[in-house]
């Protein structure tokens, strides 16, 4: 007899885990989804024309608060969880509940699902939310190019909208953004790579968008997989980078999925050392050399840049930084936090009086979140709740923290500035000489720019 079973995710890696070990597969019947973090995006149907053959009217999407009801009602065998960026306690807590209500608790590991390249492929991950993934991976992309190589961008999924549409997606230009209606978290992530002229991919369909991207109509030599959250990747690594971020020492041992990056390691980067104490960067070099001892360790540091200092030089400003760093990362500082206290304002003033909306409910489910307003917006209503937010605060001027240009989808009615954030490797080994290293590993031929 089949097993039933109901995979429990985010819209991202349970729909990966799908396809990959689902989705043909005739010993298992997949009865239901379930979705968690993100809002809005229950009450759905993981589309026919992508669940496949066995699955001709799709399969509904629930509330992650109905899973013990579901498990009952439809008689489950297995629960596969599928999302990242959690605690040890969290899951293991999930694990109870499955448990309890009688069904097995599954954690499908890579070899069932990362799929093969056809071109060499690095990946960058991390052992949480917020380490520095995406400067990361522009960085990495510059030293490809600078090496005359064509690269493509794959990142994890946000896909929030209609599934069926965003089978595919190729970004290269802004208007690509606007093209497939995406939400701010898909824009911080997408916008500074075309904007720096890269391509870059996402979606739904990762075997259909791999191959996709190997055959990119610009030309392909090497694929970057830009990670989410601290997911493992959907593929299979050439080389494996995995960022740690000493403000948060030892969270990669207590976080899943991120003790399975640092352990599969190929290179380890310690981001952050500029703004972290001693004793916490001391505190990860030591698990590095316990854990990961043939990985190699690089230094780095993502110094911050403001547009215009003078915008917000003595101010009382309101401070705006990436959503889900604030939110499931834990972190209560990011690059706006620390470039308002570079560039001496005189006060940061606590958004909360001034909430609107889901603004609300974002601050009751993560109440540490503080005096820093998270950048919410996965569909219309949150950006209207945001600008809303933002226009009605008593301050004199905004610090958008976020990857992206906030102004051009919302509008402000203050002045504002934008802080950038970089990559700078530290000493040696740098992160330069140590992707060189790989390049000249793998044959990649600087001249021609192909494998030889």
């Amino acid at each position: 007899m089949k097993k039933r079973v109901i995979i429990m995710g985010a819209a991202g890696r349970d729909f990966h885990n799908f396809n990959t070990f689902y989705r043909d597969n005739e010993a298992y019947n997949v009865l239901a989804f379930t979705a968690a973090q993100i809002p809005d995006i229950s009450d759905r149907k993981y589309p026919a024309a992508l669940a496949g053959k066995l699955y001709p009217d799709g399969i509904p999407i629930y509330e992650e608060k109905d899973l013990v009801k579901l498990i009952k009602k439809l008689n489950i065998d297995d629960v596969a969880f599928s999302y990242s960026d959690v605690s040890y306690e969290f899951i293991m807590h999930k694990s109870a509940i499955v448990n309890a209500a009688g069904a097995n608790f599954v954690l499908l590991g890579p070899k069932d699902t990362s799929i093969k390249s056809y071109k060499p492929l690095i990946s960058v991950c991390a052992t949480r939310t917020g380490c520095g993934k995406s400067q990361t991976s522009r960085r990495l992309i510059e030293i490809l190019m600078e090496h005359d190589l064509k690269v493509v961008a794959i990142r994890h999924p946000m896909p929030y909208g209609d599934l069926e549409k965003q089978k595919v997606q190729r970004f290269a230009t802004i208007e690509d953004l606007e093209r497939h209606d995406c939400t701010i978290e898909e824009m911080e992530e997408y916008e500074p790579h075309v904007v720096r002229g890269n391509v870059i991919y996402a979606g739904v369909d990762y075997e259909a968008i791999l191959r996709a991207a190997e055959n990119d109509p610009n030309g392909c030599d090497v694929i970057v997989w830009d990670g989410g959250n601290n997911d493992f990747p959907f593929y299979q690594s050439d080389f494996h980078i995995t960022i740690t971020d000493p403000h948060r020492a030892g969270h990669g041992m207590t976080y899943y999925p991120g003790e399975v990056n640092l352990r599969m390691s190929d290179a380890v980067i310690i981001n952050k050392i500029d703004t972290a104490k001693p004793k916490n960067i001391n505190k990860v070099r030591k698990i590095l050399t316990e854990v990961v001892p043939n990985a190699t360790v690089i230094d780095a540091a993502s110094p911050v840049r403001v547009e215009d200092p003078e915008v917000i030089k003595n101010k009382k400003v309101l401070v705006v930084e990436d959503g889900p760093t604030l939110t499931h990362g834990g972190m209560k500082i990011g690059a706006g936090s620390v470039a308002a206290q570079k560039f001496g304002v005189s006060e940061i003033v606590d958004p909360r009086p001034y909430l609107v909306g889901k603004l609300k409910e974002t601050f009751e489910i993560y109440p540490e979140i503080g005096t820093i307003l998270p950048a919410m917006g996965y569909g219309d209503e949150q950006l209207r709740d945001l600008e809303l937010t933002i226009n009605a605060c008593d301050c004199e001027a905004v610090v958008i923290g976020t990857p992206i240009d906030l102004s051009r989808v919302i509008n402000i009615n203050k002045p504002s500035t934008r802080v950038f954030y970089d990559l700078q490797s530290i000493g040696e080994p740098s992160f330069e000489g140590v992707i060189e290293e790989f390049l000249i590993k793998k044959g990649m031929n600087k001249e021609m720019g192909e494998l030889v």
